[in-house]
């Protein structure tokens, strides 16, 4: 018995031995799988020479994307090697938390591309809102910058390039036809109308008016001209030559697209239904919600919070109307915002300018007061601009362009003024905090110059996160002392109850069958936004599933993450620490903001308990 106990203690005691011989684990260093990531991401960046223009290079510059599908094919099957690479070489167990973010990240971006995939010939590949059509005359315009001779050279190529790239978007178009999918009727219309107004005016047409691309071409000429880059002669073969691509490539190529999407016209409804009308549509509406709300969320709780929210804040809308002492019922109220001249500019030039001016205004008032709630501060510039006249739609949407890294071209706030009209100014002030700082502008911007992520995470823009913080951006500038006239806070609310409506009506056309008049009746029943502005909404919607779900999901989730931090720290909570840890690792999707958050309000505590 004695022999049994002393080799039970032996065998104890070898293993103990063997255990701490075994060696520890190494932990992967940050800079290491960082390397990789920013080695693979500009071998993909290589692959889109549009993308490249837009951060700011000119890599590939005379040239635009591989618009096919093949093209499409080689880039997910590249994704796919990438993340199996990424596995193999960086055991997950290894990488800091911080490195974990960018790992999860890099499968995330691949799954969500594998998942469009499935459903690429469902997606409306012309429609009024994300067009390639126009995006890429907006592209050439405002992003290819010319400062050198060769630079206007790459320009003149992608004239050509650009006939290229349409004529393969139009095959595709014709694909998804063969496949039986087509856009309601109205988009094709507004296709037809911004490709015509692109081609109208000198060289195209025998005009004393000048079309907006050769404007553009005459204008970075001249300019290399007078800078003394280029001779007297090599500007008139620039002209030349400008000309030549223009008229042999380019016009011919937006011709085709006039002449075939006319032709397509009789076979369109003129009152569709959502995408639930084709085939698959339920399986592909369901994939843009994922996408756009990176959640699991359903149609149905989608369209329920939509509900929940619209009456909440219409309980808030209430309250300022009896606070500036109008006597009628809130649809009153709302005709009387949508009707009085006082809130309203001129449908003039002047007019325009002064909605220019103002929202400007408001944009350098609340930059003062950015650094008593944010530790980190954009670098990037902003500047407001009317849209260009050939993608200029009444009543439609502002939107936000993005600068470069490195600051050589400003982030853009763009309006939509042909009609002064729909453009209110009760609500211009949350648009212009929403577009710009401490939305659009600052949060793409902080994400572009972030130095401590790799570089793929730079670019990331999940639409619900970046949505949802733009709309949060609204309700934080009432905190920062904004909103001083009560018909501008009653705008702001306008602004929500507008993102809480598109979750009822988005759902409400994709999902339970909704037409057009049945969209446009629940939003103007239960908003003040302008019949005019409504419709572009609705007719967003239709070609856009999903997407406009992202801003208010958003925007709920971060102030969640926010109320549970305030809980958790009590009077340790850091409102610029919480900021600074929403916008200091780029777009994340939602779950994974999550994580973020939860993981600093830990270190918090941590730091508190010391």
């Amino acid at each position: 018995m004695k022999n049994i106990r002393l080799s039970f203690f032996v065998f104890i005691g070898l293993a103990f031995l063997i255990s701490c011989s075994e060696p520890a684990l190494t932990m992967i260093p940050d800079t290491e799988i960082n390397d990789w990531f920013n080695a693979e991401y500009e071998e993909l960046l290589q692959m889109s020479p549009l993308q490249l223009t837009a951060q700011g290079r000119k890599d590939r510059y005379g040239e635009i994307d591989d618009m096919s599908e093949e093209a499409e094919d080689k880039k997910l099957a590249w994704m796919e090697a990438s993340v199996q690479e990424m596995k193999d070489k960086f055991p997950y167990e290894l990488l800091s938390e911080e490195a974990k973010v960018s790992y999860d990240l890099w499968i995330y971006q691949y799954q969500m591309e594998k998942g469009d995939q499935e459903f690429r010939r469902m997606n409306y590949v012309f429609n009024q809102m994300t067009g390639p059509h126009t995006q890429l005359p907006n592209m050439i315009i405002n992003f290819h910058k010319v400062d050198e001779a060769s630079d206007m050279e790459a320009l003149i190529s992608r004239y050509k390039e650009g006939g290229r790239a349409i004529s393969q978007l139009i095959d595709r178009a014709k694909l998804q036809t063969d496949a039986g999918i087509r856009p309601p009727k109205f988009a094709y219309e507004y296709v037809i109308s911004q490709s015509k107004a692109l081609i109208e005016g000198a060289p195209f047409t025998d005009s004393k008016e000048n079309s907006a691309i050769w404007n553009d071409a005459l204008g970075k000429i001249e300019a290399l001209e007078k800078e003394g880059k280029i001779t007297d002669e090599q500007a008139t073969d620039f002209r030349t030559q400008a000309q030549e691509n223009l008229v042999n490539e380019f016009q011919p190529a937006y011709q085709n697209l006039i002449t075939w999407l006319e032709s397509e016209l009789p076979n369109l409804e003129e009152t569709p239904t959502g995408v639930s009308r084709h085939e698959k549509g339920n399986a592909l509406y369901a994939h843009r919600l994922k996408t756009s709300t990176t959640t699991s969320l359903t149609a149905d709780e989608i369209h329920q919070i939509g509900l929940s929210e619209v009456k909440r804040i219409q309980e808030e809308m209430l309250a300022i109307k009896d606070q500036v002492g109008f006597e009628g019922d809130l649809k009153e109220f709302f005709k009387f915002i949508n009707s009085d001249p006082q809130f309203f500019f001129p449908n003039t030039d002047e007019g325009r300018q002064a909605y220019l001016d103002e929202s400007t205004a408001f944009l350098d008032d609340i930059k003062k007061k950015l650094p008593d709630y944010f530790g980190i501060l954009p670098k990037a510039d902003l500047v407001v601009r009317r849209v260009e006249a050939f993608r200029e739609q009444d009543g439609a949407p502002q939107h936000y362009n993005q600068g470069t890294p490195d600051g050589s071209r400003p982030g853009t706030y763009y309006v939509h003024l042909s009609d002064m009209n729909a453009m209110p100014k009760s609500t211009m002030e949350g648009v212009a905090y929403h577009e710009g700082n401490p939305g659009h502008h600052m949060q793409v911007s902080i994400a572009q110059e972030l130095e401590s992520v790799p570089k793929f995470r730079t670019q990331l823009g999940f639409n619900a996160y970046v949505e949802g913080w733009a709309l949060y951006s609204e309700a934080l500038a009432k905190e920062m002392g904004q909103y001083q006239n009560p018909y501008y806070d009653f705008g702001r609310l306008v602004n929500e109850i507008w993102r809480a409506i598109r979750l009822v009506v988005d759902t409400g056309i994709h999902s339970k069958g909704w037409t057009e008049a049945d969209a446009i009746q629940y939003f103007s029943e239960n908003s003040s936004i302008a019949p005019g502005a409504i419709q572009a909404e609705v007719r967003r919607y239709m070609v856009m599933p999903g997407q406009a779900t992202g801003y208010k999901i958003g925007m709920l989730k971060i102030q969640e993450l926010r109320k549970n931090a305030e809980t958790e720290l009590g009077d340790k909570f850091d409102l610029k620490g919480f900021h600074d840890t929403v916008l200091g690792n780029g777009a994340l999707p939602l779950d994974i903001l999550e994580k973020v958050v939860n993981r600093w309000v830990e270190e918090q505590k941590a730091v508190s308990s010391e």
